[in-house]
């Protein structure tokens, strides 16, 4: 838990605002409030003062229709599955066919995110029209049979000449389901499986937090080996954005590197603490939504009032636990994905609780790979977004870790280790 000396520092980054006298003394009034919860011993996440609040009150969604379309020439779609995203389906003529792709809610980040399968009655060629209600054609399409094996689409069977909104696929079709996809399906129930995985091995707790706003369980792993009181600690968290399935590819491979057999990650888990919540979003993911939770609402901009079941559960749940057993949170890392690789990251003037680590840690994982330059990019805490939260709630070195959408998935894997060895070895040194 940060402590009144980190507190004061925050007086030195203020120094810039314009109104820093009043956000300081809503600090102070911030930390006043936590020592009272922390002399009742009850531990809540504090409503801190961000610059440039924003409005997380539930906004009304449009569902879509869960439904299999057949057309008169032996075509078939469908949405009838976890991740799916389909608004309407209709044919033009025996070999052109349109679906309509509208996000949950508007406005909303121009991530215009579409999954359908497709079949036939026999072997055919078509055409599939991507028409989105909103915004542009995003995501390079991906097929697959088995939602095992991806294959990105080629580059001669795809277009968007027509307009940016509206993609071109040359597809064929058979009638063995062909899932057509902005990104590989990586559901609840994939994440769970996994996680079920890390659980099963020695000195991982899965346990439930709570539930989103539609009942599915927000899941958690507690990693730690021996007691867990007054141990240094490190907070992962992934997939508060539906789509931005690279990000959580990157996560699971930084898990698995800190959960080998090795002597670099058994020094490490014997040292540290590892609090991860590997799926925030579990209805948006489960619903196929473009950006948003059942609530409507971005949940990397919820994290200063708490308004949705989600952050509030996990951002409760951190405080709780790291208060309750005297946890100082040292690193906390926010995987996302967006159009290309890079790391949101705190400006050179802010004081987490160690001081350089984001500099060595980025400067590892540039010298392991020579034709690679981590895209550092620090910005301020203006916004209620979950970096910021950690740094003014916890004191950590806080870090949004961005994977490009269309970054090979080898070296988004490949680097996600890479990230994991370069921190265990700066924290395993660390006096």
């Amino acid at each position: 838990m940060a402590s009144f000396a980190f507190y004061i520092s925050q007086y030195h980054y203020l120094g810039s605002s314009r109104n820093q006298a009043s956000i300081f003394m809503r600090y102070i009034l911030a930390l006043s409030i936590l020592t009272i919860l922390y002399s009742c011993h009850s531990y809540k996440a504090i409503n801190y003062p961000f610059p440039d609040p924003v409005d997380t009150t539930d906004r009304p969604i449009e569902p879509q229709v869960k439904k299999t379309y057949s057309t008169p020439y032996g075509v078939y779609a469908d949405n009838e599955y976890d991740g799916a995203r389909l608004n309407d389906f209709k044919a033009i003529n025996d070999t052109v066919y349109q679906a309509t792709i509208s996000p949950e809610n508007f406005p909303i980040n121009a991530s215009a995110y579409f999954s359908l399968r497709m079949w036939a009655d026999t072997e055919k060629d078509i055409e599939l029209q991507l028409h989105y209600t909103e915004h542009e054609h995003r995501y390079w399409p991906k097929l697959s049979y088995d939602r095992e094996t991806w294959m990105l689409i080629d580059s001669t069977a795809f277009d968007t000449l027509l307009s940016p909104s509206i993609a071109r696929l040359q597809l064929h079709l058979s009638p063995e389901k062909l899932y057509i996809s902005g990104q590989e399906l990586l559901t609840s129930g994939d994440v769970k499986s996994w996680a079920d995985g890390i659980a099963a091995r020695r000195h991982v707790t899965q346990s439930v937090i709570g539930q989103s706003k539609q009942g599915r369980d927000m899941l958690f792993l507690d990693i730690c080996q021996g007691e867990p009181k007054k141990k240094d600690a490190i907070v992962i968290m992934a997939r508060q954005h539906p789509p931005e399935v690279t990000g959580h590819m990157a996560m699971e491979t930084f898990v698995e590197e800190i959960m080998e057999d090795n002597v670099l990650s058994n020094t490490f888990r014997a040292k540290y603490r590892i609090l991860l919540y590997p799926l925030l979003n579990p209805d948006g993911v489960d619903l196929g939504h473009w950006r948003h939770s059942t609530g409507g609402i971005d949940l990397n901009r919820d994290w200063q009032y708490y308004h949705q079941e989600e952050t509030r559960a996990v951002a409760n749940h951190i405080v709780e636990t790291v208060g309750r057993d005297k946890n100082q949170v040292l690193f906390g890392i926010d995987f996302h994905s967006t159009q290309e690789d890079l790391y949101y990251t705190l400006p050179a003037d802010y004081y987490p609780s160690v001081k350089g680590l984001k500099d060595l840690w980025l400067s590892g994982i540039d010298e392991h790979f020579p034709d690679y330059t981590p895209d550092d990019q620090p910005g301020a805490l203006n916004n209620p977004i979950s970096k910021g939260w950690i740094y003014v709630q916890l004191g950590a070195e806080a870090i949004t870790y961005e994977i490009g959408d269309e970054t090979p998935r080898d070296f988004v894997r490949a680097k996600g280790r890479v990230a994991a060895r370069e921190l265990m070895q700066l924290l395993v040194l660390r006096d």
